[in-house]
């Protein structure tokens, strides 16, 4: 397994994906399957990250310097914990998707629309689409009624 710090060219967002190896990541994106958590963007790209330089085998203390906090232990896979939190999240989803079926996505022209509903503009229907941090809390100014989706939304059209 191989992390890389990605970066979105939206809006800047900077992420860790974890990829069987550089041969995976270079796959996922050049057929399109990347995109950012945060906004949903789809042009990502690797983010400058510090090497992972492992110390000498010989230079490390076998016991932990006095006052050193202890790194954390390994979780096992299957706690009590994790099957909760995976429940969560796929109830979470299941919610989202439910919310979103009887809605259009309207991709970076959702700031404009909401507008347009808001002022009388345009008939109000339940949208979905891309805006960004500052445009969202313009909107929220404004008293338009916005709220950002729980778990990121893959564009229609970036969907095989």
């Amino acid at each position: 397994m191989i992390v890389f710090d990605l970066k979105c060219e939206g809006q800047g967002h900077v992420f860790e994906a974890w990829f069987g190896s550089s041969a995976d990541y270079e796959n996922q994106k050049t057929r399109g399957l990347l995109a950012c958590p945060i906004c949903g963007d789809m042009r990502v790209g690797k983010a400058l990250m510090a090497p992972a330089v492992a110390a000498k085998g010989n230079s490390r203390p076998d016991t932990p310097r006095p006052g050193a906090e202890s790194p954390s232990a390994p979780v096992p896979m299957g706690t009590a914990d994790e099957t909760k939190m995976r429940a969560l999240i796929e109830a979470l989803g299941q919610a989202q998707q439910k919310v979103l079926e009887n809605s259009t996505w309207v991709g970076p022209d959702f700031a404009d629309q909401a507008r347009a509903m808001h002022y009388g503009e345009q008939d109000r229907t339940s949208i979905h689409g891309e805006v960004a941090p500052a445009e969202a809390k313009a909107l929220i100014a404004e008293g338009v009624e916005v709220a950002p989706l729980p778990l990121p939304v893959i564009p229609p059209q970036a969907k095989n």
